[in-house]
């Protein structure tokens, strides 16, 4: 590739390019998961579409890998490429609310951070994570759950329209009634169908919120897991939750003579009349005596950037993840074995509900085709030191080896490792063929292929 290549597209553009040897080269190729660390040809940071535009042209036309950037939080490092461009669209980051409509216009490289912080200002939401940090695009494309969930639905579900530029350069904009097709894959098919500049989501009424974390000892785990599985099929649907397994911080409400002990976690958050949180809560609060909790009524942005700093960028990642129809004995068992051998405060595992109005939605409505699913676990191993990378690593992987049998074939598409490639059509679900139909019609040279592909 010739330097007066780059040089056309850096008159092209009204943001930057950035290209080995550059003083803010190794900035700009950085990404959350320090266990990532690629060399780009050039790193576009986008200012507007028409810069993607740009950016998905120069790849096309020079053969090269594309990697896509918003968030950045993609845990097998899809937000670069060795030898290839990224379209980094982290500068895109604006919210619009229109409060009248309940609609928000978020940028491609927005975060829930400032979604949240854009909504809230009008006591609305919709479907987040838990992480403020966490990008909207990747989360939106991959289907996208959170504390909201069970009573708003997916995050993809609250999707209208989009902008979308496809493998040829030309940016569509999409929703039920224009190129349905394109729609419906964008909405779980994660980012193999073109860059998304622009989301436009419903809002719905969400201001104060009454929730956090609660600490109990280890030898309640198992009653804990089996008094949410009977209760959360059934709760109102207001209510979100999940348990899992956490070492507790230095935080000021955990005892200090408790702070890095490992314990059973249950996590809640309730959306519903502030006057009916704590007949919701109680059924599953009351399992034992808790530890330590934090639980109380906060706007619901302080919830969703509660453990940000549990999960900072830089740490080492490796992490699976599991679709369950139901959280068997079987499943139980299997996360009181290797739950409680969490290696560091970072990293944990979470037991997802995604049942509620997710599964009023029919199956072949989006392109998230795991839907009748009613739990989503996550093995998230977090650690600062590389030299830690094969004990940590082998502990996912045992965990979720061991955890599989009594799983569904799929997992969410965005708790994948990059060593998860070859279940892709089970992580995609029952629309997979379609998805490879929707492919083929707009990216049949597979352009967008450094993702969680569907080969065309």
């Amino acid at each position: 590739m010739g330097t007066q290549t780059i040089e056309e597209l850096a008159g092209r553009i009204r943001g930057t390019v950035v290209r080995p040897g550059d003083e803010d080269y190794d900035e700009a190729r950085r990404v959350y998961n320090a266990m990532i660390d690629r060399k780009p040809a050039v790193v576009v940071r986008c200012a507007n579409a028409g810069d993607v535009i740009a950016a998905v042209g120069f790849a096309r036309d020079n053969d090269l890998p594309l990697a896509t950037r918003g968030g950045s939080h993609s845990v097998p490092g899809y937000g670069t490429c060795d030898d290839g461009v990224v379209a980094d669209l982290s500068g895109m980051r604006s919210v619009r609310v229109d409060p009248v409509r309940r609609t928000a216009r978020v940028e491609g490289g927005a975060t829930l951070g400032d979604l949240d912080a854009a909504t809230h200002a009008f006591g609305l939401a919709v479907t987040g994570g838990i992480i403020s940090t966490t990008g909207v695009g990747g989360l939106t494309l991959g289907g996208g759950f959170g504390y909201l969930a069970r009573g708003l639905g997916l995050t993809c579900d609250n999707l209208l329209s989009a902008d979308v530029v496809t493998a040829d350069g030309q940016l569509h904009v999409v929703s039920e009634e224009n190129e349905p097709d394109l729609f419906w894959a964008l909405r779980g098919g994660s980012g193999n169908f073109g860059v998304v500049t622009s989301f436009e989501f419903r809002l719905s009424p969400v201001d104060t919120v009454f929730g956090g974390p609660i600490l109990y000892e280890l030898e309640h785990a198992e009653a804990l897991l089996r008094r949410y599985r009977e209760y959360i099929v059934d709760a109102p649907e207001q209510l979100g939750a999940f348990p899992g397994f956490q070492i507790a911080p230095p935080l000021p409400f955990i005892p200090e003579d408790r702070h890095g002990d490992t314990m059973a976690i249950l996590v809640v958050c309730w959306a519903g009349p502030p006057d009916e949180a704590e007949a919701a809560i109680r059924p599953l609060r009351e399992v034992a005596t808790p530890v330590a909790e934090m639980v109380g009524a906060m706007p619901y942005p302080v919830l969703n950037g509660a453990f940000d700093a549990l999960l900072p960028p830089g740490l080492q990642n490796y992490w699976k993840g599991t679709f369950a129809d139901e959280l068997s004995d079987a499943a139980i068992a299997v996360h009181l074995e290797h739950g409680p051998r969490v290696p560091t405060v970072h990293s944990t595992c979470h037991v997802y509900p995604i049942n509620g109005a997710c599964h009023r939605v029919p199956t072949d409505a989006t392109a998230f085709g795991n839907r009748e699913a009613t739990f989503a676990t996550v093995i998230a191993g977090l650690w600062p030191d590389p030299a830690d990378n094969a004990a940590n690593t082998a502990w996912v992987r045992g965990y979720y080896e061991a955890l599989a049998p009594h799983q569904s074939a799929g997992g969410y598409v965005n708790f994948m490792a990059g060593d998860d490639q070859e279940r892709a059509a089970a992580n995609y679900g029952a629309g997979y063929s379609r998805l490879v139909e929707v492919k083929r019609a707009y990216d049949p040279g597979n352009l967008f292929r450094v993702n969680h592909n569907i080969k065309p």
